[in-house]
């Protein structure tokens, strides 16, 4: 089950010890409440880079067809892998030698969260392993200008310490077989 945008708030407000359940905002910070949306964001995006969100699509093209790709792709960052049509890339454009359907594997980033985002239904697209370090990272900015304690950088380094540990890869390899013979062996 993915992490709403309301179960990450709390979670960071319960670390920062600036939480409070009654609250419609969740927290009596006005300052806190404000900005916490845009910094969730921040990161969210900061460790889409980092752990890249995979997807596919399939895309009906013509011959001759040039496209940039974040106007082609929801939410583009990088190109992975295109089947099934011939093609051409130019950095971020895609020119399509024929015309049928493309399969289009690339990297997103993650749904924005804007300031009409509903708390409660936004669901992250992030792995479990990068929403387990993310409060860190909200935290760390929420509290960064907080010159009486110490608290935005600790949350920080700790932070920076536990990106340092994420496994980029979603799993260890594949074996893609695109044609001929059937008679083959696994050593």
């Amino acid at each position: 089950m993915k992490m709403t945008l309301t179960e990450m708030k709390k979670q960071v407000l319960k670390l920062i010890e600036e939480i409070n359940p009654k609250s419609d905002l969740l927290t009596d910070d006005p300052d806190i409440a404000n900005k916490i949306d845009v910094v969730i964001n921040l990161i969210q995006n900061e460790l889409a880079r980092i752990k890249k969100i995979p997807t596919m699509e399939q895309i009906k093209v013509t011959e001759g067809q040039i496209e940039e790709m974040s106007d082609l792709l929801d939410n583009f960052y990088q190109l992975n892998l295109v089947r099934d049509i011939k093609h051409n890339i130019y950095d971020s454009t895609i020119e399509f030698l024929q015309t049928g359907t493309a399969r289009i594997y690339y990297y997103k980033y993650p749904k924005q969260i804007i300031e009409s985002t509903d708390a409660d239904t936004y669901k992250f697209e992030l792995s479990q392993d990068v929403l387990n370090i993310m409060p860190y990272g909200v935290a760390g900015d929420l509290l960064k200008s907080d010159i009486s304690a110490n608290y935005g950088q600790i949350y920080s380094n700790r932070y920076e310490q536990l990106k340092q540990q994420l496994d980029p890869r979603y799993h260890t390899g594949s074996i893609y077989f695109d044609s001929g013979d059937d008679n083959y062996e696994f050593l």
